[in-house]
């Protein structure tokens, strides 16, 4: 193999940080919120996990591209980031069973990339700084121009984009002949989330994340999931009054990540921003109601109030993060009703939390 010349490239903070690299994939300029991912393995499965839409990814594994891809290892249909960041990437991938390699993946996916970063320090001013928006530019390496590009990014903070990422029409997804049917509300569903429960003997159908409860319920469903998805939990109104129509008629209900938050909402508990957010495979919780604690995959910016659910009569908290005593877990108090902000569909991440699902199926069924 010959020496592959590189198109330089920039990366720019919205603090004015500036980082020089190299192009990966298309030749071009994104924008977007940063953000990092410490897990060490998943990288496709990260890009296309519809609850990155809108921001950029940072990868602190050093070394990225080194298995290839697969088709069949995506969470949605295309990569739903808006721009990667990496230290080194492999030219040369060892997998046997990969389609193609990750820069052949980001071509056909026009995935604007920068790589040659050292991203151990840019994690470490990310860390400590907070979340903030970034631009990459392969093609415009004028600063200032990329600047006053720059400033015209919309912050999170507010912004509504399930919407962006939701399927456009209901689909079924599972064994139709099964009697165990699920409604999902899709925010921004990951593909494995859909798999746990047609393992488990479900039948979903997937609603577009305006539908209205008459509308769901109208196909007779035995309970509801609200599913992960980018965006401002705050800005989500329309899923939060689903949501109340759901539990005013005491209908078995599960959510994951943002439809945790819109849970905790409807039952009017505030959400706020994360100084960084949780993004990574191997974050603890503990379950407070056996005391055991689990290793568990994360990716979230927004967070629910500890103090709101201390002083509700109504909610209780079930889990809670190890690291820094964040809401993990809630119960709604004579519900059938429950959440977690993590992902126990843990795709990419330890199976420690997969019971979750097994515990729904048994409240729809009855057991």
């Amino acid at each position: 193999m010959g020496f592959i010349t590189r198109k330089p490239a920039v990366l720019i903070l919205e603090d004015g940080s500036i980082f020089k690299g190299f192009s990966l994939g298309k030749i071009g300029t994104a924008t977007g919120e940063i953000c990092y991912n410490t897990g060490m393995t998943g990288y496709q499965e990260i890009y296309t996990d519809p609850s990155y839409f809108g921001q950029i990814i940072i990868n602190t594994s050093s070394h990225i591209g080194n298995y290839g891809t697969v088709d069949d290892e995506q969470e949605s249909s295309i990569p739903q980031i808006n721009g990667v960041i990496i230290n080194e990437y492999s030219e040369t991938y060892s997998r046997s069973n990969s389609d193609e390699s990750l820069e052949e993946y980001f071509l056909k996916n026009n995935t604007v990339a920068i790589y040659d970063i050292d991203t151990r320090k840019l994690v470490k001013h990310v860390r400590d700084k907070g979340a903030m928006n970034s631009i990459i530019s392969s093609d415009d390496l004028d600063i200032d121009s990329l600047k006053k590009k720059l400033k015209k990014v919309p912050q999170m903070k507010n912004l509504e984009l399930s919407s962006k990422v939701t399927t456009k029409k209901e689909y079924l997804y599972g064994d139709k002949s099964s009697d165990l049917k699920i409604a999902v509300l899709d925010l921004g569903c990951k593909k494995s989330i859909l798999e746990n429960f047609k393992k488990r003997g479900a039948l979903c159908k997937v609603f577009p994340a305006k539908t209205e409860f008459k509308k769901m319920n109208e196909w007779k469903p035995d309970g509801f999931f609200i599913s992960n998805g980018p965006g401002d939990p705050a800005s989500m109104d329309y899923a939060v009054e689903t949501v109340r129509k759901i539990l005013e008629h005491d209908i078995p209900l599960f959510g994951i990540c943002l439809g945790h938050q819109i849970l905790a909402r409807a039952c009017d508990i505030s959400t706020y921003k994360l100084h960084n957010g949780h993004r990574g495979i191997n974050h603890p919780v503990k379950n407070l109601d056996s005391g055991k604690s689990e290793v568990t995959s994360q990716n979230h910016g927004f967070s629910v109030s500890l103090d709101d659910i201390n002083n509700s009569k109504n909610l209780k908290l079930t889990h809670i993060n190890l690291n820094d005593d964040t809401v993990e877990g809630i119960k709604i108090k004579g519900k059938k009703a429950f959440s977690v902000q993590y992902h126990p569909e843990s795709s990419p991440g330890p199976h420690d939390s997969r019971y979750l699902f097994d515990d729904f199926i048994k409240i729809i069924s009855g057991g």
